[in-house]
C-alpha cells in the first residue's frame, strides 16, 4: 500500500500542461488584445485626470506648469532683449567716447539716462507680474467687497487699481 511518490516527475508534468497551455493561450492572440486594452485604458485615465487637474487649478486660480512656462519663456525674453540694449549701449557709448567731446558726452548721458529709465520700468511691469502671480489664489477686500486676483497679465492691466489693492506677499 505505499505509493511512490516522484515529486520530479509531477513537477514536470505540471511544467508541461501549464506551458502547453500558455503556448496555446499566446497563439491565440489573447495577451496582446489584453495588453492593447489595458494601455487604452490607461492612457484615457491619465487624460481625463490632467484635464481634471488643469480645470482644479484654474478654478482655484492656481497658474498650471504650462502658464508657468509660458511666463518664463517671456522672462528669458525680456532679460534677453536687456542684454542686447546693454551690449548696444556700451557699443555706442565705447563709440562716442573714440569721438568725445563735452557735447556728445552730455547727450550720451541724456541717453543713458533714457534707458535706464525704460530699464527700470521694465523692471516694474516684471516685478509686478510676478507679485499679481503669487498673489493669483488670493482675494482681498476693497471697500467692503471681495475682489479676486486676476488670472492673467491683461486683466490686470485692465483691472489695474484692483490689482495695486491687492497685498504682496
Amino acid at each position: 500500500m505505499t505509493r511512490d511518490f516522484n515529486m520530479f516527475e509531477m513537477w514536470k508534468d505540471y511544467y508541461d500542461q501549464s506551458s502547453n497551455l500558455v503556448d496555446e493561450k499566446v497563439k491565440e492572440d489573447f495577451p496582446s488584445q489584453g495588453m492593447g486594452q489595458i494601455l487604452e485604458m490607461n492612457l484615457l485615465f491619465k487624460k481625463v485626470l490632467d484635464e481634471t487637474t488643469e480645470n482644479y487649478l484654474e478654478s482655484v486660480n492656481i497658474p498650471t506648469r504650462n502658464d508657468i512656462a509660458a511666463l518664463s519663456s517671456l522672462i528669458v525674453n525680456v532679460d534677453s532683449k536687456v542684454d542686447d540694449l546693454e551690449e548696444l549701449l556700451e557699443e555706442f557709448k565705447e563709440k562716442q567716447a573714440g569721438q568725445a567731446g563735452e557735447e556728445n558726452q552730455a547727450d550720451l548721458q541724456s541717453e543713458l539716462t533714457s534707458v535706464k529709465k525704460d530699464i527700470k520700468d521694465l523692471d516694474n511691469k516684471v516685478n509686478e507680474i510676478l507679485t499679481l502671480l503669487k498673489a493669483s489664489s488670493k482675494e482681498t477686500t476693497v471697500n467692503g467687497s471681495t475682489v479676486k486676483a486676476p488670472k492673467t497679465a491683461k486683466e490686470a492691466s485692465l483691472n489695474g487699481s484692483a490689482a495695486k489693492t491687492q497685498p504682496s506677499n
